[in-house]
């Protein structure tokens, strides 16, 4: 909302000692008193906009900058990786989190990325480098899978072709034709048996394959007007991440460019509004927007427009295995996005059995935070090796808190209907009263009993 507080204690510490000012000093520029600055500083007061104005002035500040996220991402994120088997002596509470954001930001960050390529190269196999992977999601997550400017821009361009053509896929044909001097030609899948598309550069054509349902055919169309026409822009994000890493820079540019494509297709005003008047009902955004349901979920993730954000869902794709494919924790900071296997008993392993059924599902994680879940089966396009299609399940989510808004909710009570307890794979997993586990959890002591058998043969030294 417009009138969203802005808490930014941490940055404007940062900015008072970059500037080498004591507290004192740093109220005398801004015309407050040294003890009110004290309270903003650490988080007690939110910025008004006087004082961000005389932030800009005295210390030539772009506002924006205090918007960043905090350090290690924030408190949440911070006590999930403080969480893992090798902390669980140390028991850290949460005031002693926040005096060490407090006290060092600069250190916090250090801590979370240390810890974040030490599991990136457990789970990888790699030694001390992180995947590209790896590199390329942290780098979302520093984003919170929003970056404004491009959006901004996008969206320009998306009040553009509307004027011209009610039909988004007709006016990027459109304009890729008048101003690119590129035609769209749909080409038989038996000419393209392995590529969904192509741009060949001597004939002026962008292939598409008519595999793509009209949905992924927009998409398709969108991605490469982006490389035209906003490939400054996505470089310049680009270089900033400093992967030093090529693959990883390719892999950035592709998300860059695909949430170029799914933001011209929702438009972030528009798409907001029609979120907050269906309560988030996906199928008819879908045709609202002409998009799929993979799209639209991911582009609910995306929904961090300072001063106009929408609710903050988390999403995963997931295969019949349980592997990740995909998996954005937008500003959701939910565990479920950094679990390295999905649980069993979540609903998005259960989409299978009924494929392109929305089901929702309330669960509660063991450090007791309860999230509104929905999933569905997505199919792919094509078909791979032994002519089997490609499947995935979607899942989407949002905190419990937030979760009234949505339609899904309307028949659950948040606070006392009883939610589905997972966990965040087995091997991560402390419950002792899991008929499904299939692994002992990490880090816990193994107990033995020749007399007796629970309902698992992993019985464990609880905390």
């Amino acid at each position: 909302m417009s009138n969203e507080k802005l808490f930014a204690g941490p940055a404007l510490r940062r900015l008072r000692r970059n500037h080498g000012h004591t507290q004192a000093k740093m109220a005398e520029l801004l015309d407050i008193s040294p003890s009110y600055l004290n309270l903003l500083e650490r988080n007690q007061r939110a910025l008004s906009a006087r004082l961000m104005l005389a932030l800009a002035e005295r210390f030539d500040l772009d506002p924006r900058s205090l918007t960043a996220e905090e350090p290690g991402g924030g408190m949440d994120a911070l006590r999930r990786r403080l969480s893992d088997p090798l902390f669980s002596e140390l028991q850290v509470d949460k005031s002693e989190l926040e005096e060490w954001m407090m006290a060092a930001p600069n250190t916090v960050e250090a801590f979370a990325k240390l810890f974040d390529r030490g599991v990136s190269a457990i789970e990888q196999g790699q030694g001390a480098a992180a995947s590209p992977v790896t590199l390329v999601r942290r780098e979302i997550e520093r984003w919170r899978n929003h970056f404004a400017d491009l959006d901004s821009r996008t969206e320009e361009l998306a009040d553009e072709l509307r004027l011209q053509n009610a039909d988004l896929y007709a006016a990027i044909s459109e304009r890729l034709r008048s101003r690119h001097q590129l035609m769209i030609r749909i080409l038989p899948g038996s000419v393209m048996p392995d590529k969904l598309r192509r741009f060949d550069l001597h004939a002026r054509q962008l292939q598409l394959s008519e595999m793509l349902d009209p949905a992924s055919r927009t998409f398709q169309a969108a991605y490469l007007l982006g490389q035209l026409e906003f490939s400054d822009m996505v470089s310049d994000l680009v270089r900033g991440a400093q992967f030093g890493n090529r693959a990883a820079e390719r892999f950035l540019q592709r998300h860059l460019l695909g949430y170029f494509a799914a933001a011209l297709m929702m438009p972030y005003g528009r798409f907001l509004r029609a979120c907050e008047q269906t309560g988030y009902d996906i199928h008819i955004l879908q045709r609202r927007f002409g998009a799929g349901f993979e799209q639209v979920a991911h582009r609910l993730t995306t929904l961090q427009r300072v001063g106009a954000r929408g609710l903050p869902f988390f999403m995963v794709r997931v295969d019949r295995a349980g592997q990740f494919s995909k998996r954005y924790a937008g500003a959701s900071n939910a565990p479920l996005v950094e679990s390295a296997s999905t649980c069993p008993l979540w609903h998005v392993n259960h989409s299978f059995a009924a494929p392109s059924k929305i089901q929702a599902q309330l669960v509660e994680l063991e450090d007791q935070s309860r999230w509104l879940t929905i999933s569905r089966t997505v199919q792919g396009t094509g078909y791979g090796a032994g002519g089997a299609a490609p499947e995935f399940s979607i899942g989407l989510g949002v905190a419990a808190e937030h979760a009234g808004q949505m339609i899904y909710a309307r028949s659950l009570d948040m606070e006392h209907t009883d939610a589905v307890a997972i966990g965040l794979g087995c091997a991560a997993c402390k419950r002792s009263d899991c008929a499904q586990r299939s692994v002992p959890p990490q880090g816990r002591t193994l107990k033995f009993d020749d007399r007796e058998r629970g309902i698992t043969p992993f019985d464990f030294v609880p905390d």
